[in-house]
Order: structure tokens, then C-alpha cells, then sequence
């Protein structure tokens, strides 16, 4: 007997991977085979009759989009566990499948995901978790006109009440802050206040919320932004302030990606401000919570901030992770700056080392070429050195232009 993967059974019957997958797992298909997580079919089985249309969508376990962030995955490890544990609610189970491939760095398989979602009668959450997946891969593939479909279907998605509007609103906020674009988030969200989403969408907001904080802070110490009675690194600093408490949460409501989310967000916060060895100390335990399921999408996201610091940790506990974590950012970096730089109408820089970034973004705090030596334990004539670098390299008129380009 022949056998052929899921992925030619999908192209033979007109389906999507996803649904092979699941009528597999489901005993629909006569004769289907797993072999550890692949599953093969014969080569003359035939599609069910009952799987020939649109798929009818059931209730998410949780009232968010953000599946992966609610307490469904609660321990590290066991993240393919959890989404067999869903294996009966089909949108619920390839949500959350799609967003563990994405925290993975697995775009192809993300991608064909949100397309499932997209292009079947799902609910509410099911549809903006597809469009905010969608908008994920644009990033990553650099391509602005896939990130304008993914905005557009998120706008699309079936509402019924002004709460939802409102939900559809930060969605679209959030996706913009995947680019450092933080403007339009609702009035409501940007005070802090949460009161108008369901509870099983706190623990995903409270990462956003930081991270809109983090884009303000930065904005204010490169002169980009400003805000009466706060200069420099003043709000950078007290960011961990707020933070701290989040992860003790995070972490008494046994929700991994958050946690992970937000002490990363914490360590941003702590190198930005010159405290080295606390930013280590989140870097490593967020570590120690990504490497059992493989989560180096979440890591790569910010490879860009630590000026080689990440890698430095990583490699400390798996050269294997710390090899594919390079690898997905070579691909990520391209595709953010493309799309960002686009969006923005603006230039990114991704021609920059690890140190030449670390300077320029220290300049872009306003510091001098003598206060950066002294913070980098460098002479004052090679940070002048590296200075003039960044300004070849990025065509920038001087330094106070650095801001615009990181």
C-alpha cells in the first residue's frame, strides 16, 4: 500500500493541511497512519463526504485570541501536550497550534494556519487570531501588502457588540506595536484599564501594555517623543517598577508565555538602564521557560534589544538554541525592518553589529562619546571610531539623526 504525507492529501483533495490533520486525528480517514507526529495516508483513501464543506466553528475554550497566553499552557514542556488536549475543537486546536509554530519561528506552518482561519466561517476570536497570525508572517516576510490583508480581516471580523468594536480597535493597536508603531491604541488601554475585555484576555494585555510603555520610554530617552517632567532614561527606569509585580502574577497564574514575554520586556528595560545583572537574571529564567518547547520565536523578537546579550546566555545553555535563535534572526531582522521601515516611512538600519547598535542607541540617549566609554569600558577614541561607522554605514548626516534609524 502507497502512502502520502498530509500535505499531498490536502493538495489531492482541495483542504487545508490542518483539516487532513485533524480528520486524521479524528479516525475519519480510513487506513491514515501516525509515525510520531506525522501522520500518512493511503494513497487511494478519499476525503469524507462530511469534510467537503465549510467547517462549522465552536466556542474558543478561553474568550481571547490569544490562546496560548491564557492558562490552557501552563508548564513549561508541555506545550504539544496542551494542544492535544484540544484536539476536539478544531479552530481551538489549530489556534493554538499556530501560535506555539509562531513562538517557534515556524512562519510557513503559521501561515497556512491563519489561512484555514480565513477562509472558513469562524467565530469572533477565531478570526482575529487569524489576522493578527497573518500580520505576524507580513512581518517576518517583509511584505506590506500581506500586512494590509491582515488588518483587513481583523476589521472584518463578526462583532456583535461595542465591546468587541473595541477589542477589534486594540487588536489593530497591537499589531501596529509589533513595528514600534504605538499611536493608536484605544484611550482606555493606554490608561492602564482592562475593565471592557474578558478576563481570559488580561494576561495578553498585560504583555502589550508593557511593551506600549517600553515604545513610550524609548521614545522619550532618543528625543522622540516628549512628556512634561520626564527627560532621559527616567520612565526606562521605573518600567521595571511596573513590571516586576506582572511576572509574580504571571507567574502564581501559571500562564508561560507571558511570563517569558515580560521578563524579557524587564530585561529590555534593566540593560537599557545600565543594570547588567538584572537584566541577566530575567534573560536566563525566560530561557530556561522557552528552550523545553522550543520557543525561539519569542527569544528572537529580542535578539535586536541586547546588543548581543541574548546570545551570550543562550549559548550558555544550548549552542544548538543558540544556532537556530541566529538563524530565525537573520530572517526576522530583514523582514521587521523591511516592513517597518515601509509602514513608517522611514530607514532601518540591519547592516549594524552588536556593538555599533549598542553605541548609536546610546548616542540616541543623548550620552557622550566619553560617558559611553566609560559605560562600555572602551576608550573614548574607539567609540568615536564606531561613531563614524554607524554614519557610514547608514548614510545619516550625524549621530543626533541615530534615533530615526534603530
Amino acid at each position: 500500500m502507497n502512502l502520502i504525507t498530509v500535505k499531498e492529501a490536502s493538495k489531492k483533495w482541495g483542504v487545508t493541511e490542518r483539516r487532513v490533520q485533524i480528520l486524521c486525528s479524528q479516525e475519519k480517514i480510513k487506513g491514515a497512519v501516525r509515525f510520531g507526529r506525522a501522520w500518512m495516508i493511503p494513497e487511494h483513501a478519499v476525503l469524507p463526504s462530511s469534510a467537503k464543506g465549510e467547517i462549522p466553528h465552536m466556542p474558543m475554550p478561553r474568550k481571547s485570541p490569544f490562546l496560548d497566553m491564557t492558562s490552557l499552557y501552563n508548564k513549561p514542556g508541555e506545550a504539544d501536550k496542551c494542544a492535544e488536549m484540544l484536539i476536539n475543537n478544531p479552530e481551538a486546536h489549530a489556534l493554538f497550534e499556530a501560535q506555539i509554530a509562531y513562538r517557534r519561528g515556524e512562519i510557513d506552518k503559521v501561515y497556512d494556519h491563519a489561512r484555514y482561519f480565513l477562509s472558513s466561517h469562524s467565530g469572533f476570536y477565531a478570526i482575529l487570531g487569524g489576522g493578527m497570525l497573518l500580520a505576524l508572517c507580513a512581518i517576518w516576510r517583509g511584505d506590506v501588502n500581506l500586512w494590509h490583508e491582515a488588518k483587513k480581516h481583523i476589521c472584518e471580523a463578526p462583532c456583535e457588540n461595542e465591546n468587541e468594536r473595541e477589542i477589534i480597535s486594540l487588536s489593530l493597536a497591537i499589531i501596529d506595536s509589533s513595528i514600534y508603531d504605538n499611536k493608536d491604541y484605544p484611550e482606555w488601554f493606554v490608561s492602564g484599564n482592562f475593565e471592557l475585555l474578558p478576563p481570559d484576555a488580561h494576561p495578553a494585555c498585560k504583555v502589550f501594555y508593557i511593551k506600549y510603555l517600553y515604545m513610550a520610554a524609548f521614545a522619550i530617552a532618543s528625543k522622540q517623543a516628549e512628556l512634561e517632567g520626564v527627560t532621559g532614561l527616567a520612565l526606562m527606569k521605573m518600567i521595571p517598577n511596573t513590571i516586576e509585580p506582572l511576572i509574580t502574577q504571571a507567574v502564581v497564574d501559571k500562564t508561560v508565555i507571558p511570563e517569558i514575554y515580560l521578563r524579557m520586556s524587564c530585561a529590555v528595560a534593566y540593560h537599557n538602564s545600565g543594570m547588567r545583572e538584572k537584566a541577566i537574571a530575567h534573560i536566563d529564567k525566560a530561557v530556561a521557560l522557552a528552550v523545553p518547547d522550543g520557543l525561539y520565536g519569542v527569544l528572537t523578537e529580542y535578539v535586536r534589544h541586547f546588543d548581543g546579550l541574548l546570545e551570550e546566555r543562550v549559548a550558555l545553555v544550548s549552542d544548538e538554541a543558540n544556532v537556530l535563535i541566529k538563524e530565525l534572526y537573520s530572517r526576522y531582522s530583514i523582514g521587521w525592518a523591511r516592513l517597518s521601515g515601509a509602514v513608517r516611512n522611514k530607514y532601518i538600519a540591519t547592516n549594524l553589529t552588536p556593538r555599533e547598535h549598542e553605541v548609536a542607541k546610546l548616542c540616541a540617549f543623548g550620552f557622550s562619546a566619553k560617558e559611553i566609554a566609560n559605560m562600555l569600558y572602551m576608550s573614548e577614541s574607539t567609540i568615536k571610531q564606531t561613531i563614524a561607522r554607524v554614519i557610514t554605514k547608514t548614510g545619516v548626516n550625524d549621530k543626533s539623526e541615530f534615533s530615526y534609524i534603530l
